[in-house]
């Protein structure tokens, strides 16, 4: 049953709004607006706002699934139309005090979701603000529990999450690419083996060891499941998850001068930082 009394605005729509536009549609009331109109045509079970400030006003919860880049533009958009309202962004290395700041301590939750967003099976890594109660959190947990498996983490570890479930789904790819044989021949072996050495990986990262366990494991599990469901190439799928000059490139550059998995991953949390707008 839709809960109507709990609207959401998604601004922006390309293929994390959208793919989270999908999932909650039948569970929340859905507003969203893209600045780009070709992409929200002929939606279903979807309303169109005119533009941001349209859909902020006609919800009470608002995602901002903008790039990075195009943020601050939204925010300086929206900044007062806000109050009151929980602001939950996922946009990549932007920090929750970024966006207090920018909006006046405002409510944020950061959310860090992966590529297996695009069949609902993502990990998605959560982390609150200073102004922001716990309740908010829980509606957080709430709304993303409907694309997959959820970890709440303290700000200063999201670089480090970066490196793990979200680059990670970029270096199994890159290692069945390297090793298909391997991977035909035994896939539940290649899994379990890759599943060891991420958490040893994450642990490196200062990941205590249950937290580790839980991060290797369900993004190795979930990009099995895209790897089959989607039946996409590996190198199809490994060019989705790395951008030109990020995490995941900087990670499999290490990989592939011959570097361990847990120097790559501490060559992504690096280009995280790198990259972070705080």
């Amino acid at each position: 049953m839709q809960d109507t009394k709990r609207a959401i605005g998604i601004i922006g729509f390309g293929n994390m709004g959208s793919s989270i536009a999908e999932r909650i549609k039948t569970k929340f009331e859905v507003w969203v607006f893209d600045k780009d109109k070709n992409k929200t045509e002929n939606l279903r079970g979807i309303n169109i706002a005119d533009n941001s400030t349209d859909l902020v006003n006609k919800v009470q919860i608002i995602i901002l699934a903008v790039k990075p880049q195009d943020l601050g533009v939204v925010l300086n958009e929206i900044k007062n139309y806000v109050k009151r309202k929980l602001i939950i962004s996922i946009a990549a290395g932007v920090s929750t005090a970024y966006i207090e700041e920018s909006l006046g301590e405002a409510r944020v939750v950061r959310a860090m979701p992966n590529i297996g967003t695009k069949i609902g099976r993502s990990v998605t890594c959560l982390c609150k603000g200073k102004s922001t109660p716990d309740k908010d959190l829980r509606v957080t947990k709430e709304i993303f529990k409907y694309i997959g498996k959820i970890q709440v983490l303290s700000e200063d570890k999201m670089n480090a999450a970066t490196a793990i479930s979200g680059s990670g789904p970029g270096y199994y790819f890159d290692e069945i690419e390297s090793q298909p044989q391997v991977y035909k021949n035994n896939t539940y072996k290649f899994q379990k083996d890759f599943i060891l050495r991420l958490k040893k990986a994450a642990k490196s990262l200062g990941f205590t060891d249950q937290k580790a366990q839980f991060l290797a494991n369900w993004t190795v599990v979930y990009s099995d499941l895209l790897l089959k469901q989607t039946k996409l190439s590996p190198s199809e799928l490994k060019k989705e998850v790395t951008s030109k000059g990020g995490t995941t490139e900087a990670a499999l550059e290490v990989l592939h001068r011959g570097g361990t998995l847990v120097e790559a991953v501490k060559a992504a949390v690096k280009r995280a930082r790198e990259l972070s707008r705080r």
